[in-house]
């Protein structure tokens, strides 16, 4: 009998070639390009920029990105010559920067958790201390 294990990893690989070759597949494509396109583009980036900005289109020979606060548009908008030439090395055919600010952050932060309780709370204590004395009151199952 064959070995029925495929090889490690193949199974996301399988199924990415799949949505890669379903109707969704030049969306999904286009998504890839432009992460990888801002991978190659943070560097260019000024210091402390990177964490606030990410590139989100690009729509003709325009450079779209979005940052999270007026601040940081200010700033990209000060390197855009240099993203512009950024981008020409790496062979798009740019001319400006768009930016945009985004209502949200670009990276929710996670949802802050309450520090776990030293013991059980006062309300809790006295729900536990009703529930024992009912208990105690109550008759005997039959």
């Amino acid at each position: 009998m064959p070995d029925s294990r495929s090889a490690p990893g193949a199974g996301p690989r399988v199924a990415l070639d799949a949505l890669l070759a379903g109707p969704s597949g030049g969306t999904l494509r286009r998504a890839q390009w432009l992460a990888a396109v801002d991978q190659l583009l943070r560097p260019h980036l000024p210091a402390g920029l990177a964490a606030h900005a990410r590139l989100a289109n690009v729509r003709g020979r325009r450079l779209v990105f979005l940052v999270d606060a007026p601040a940081w548009h200010a700033r990209l908008r000060l390197a855009s010559p240099g993203l512009i030439d950024a981008a020409r090395s790496l062979g798009l055919e740019v001319e400006a920067v768009g930016i945009k600010v985004a209502a949200q952050p670009l990276d929710p932060p996670a949802a802050p958790r309450p520090p776990p309780a030293a013991g059980p709370s006062p309300g809790l204590q006295a729900a536990l201390a009703l529930l024992r004395s009912g208990a105690d009151d109550a008759p005997e199952p039959r």
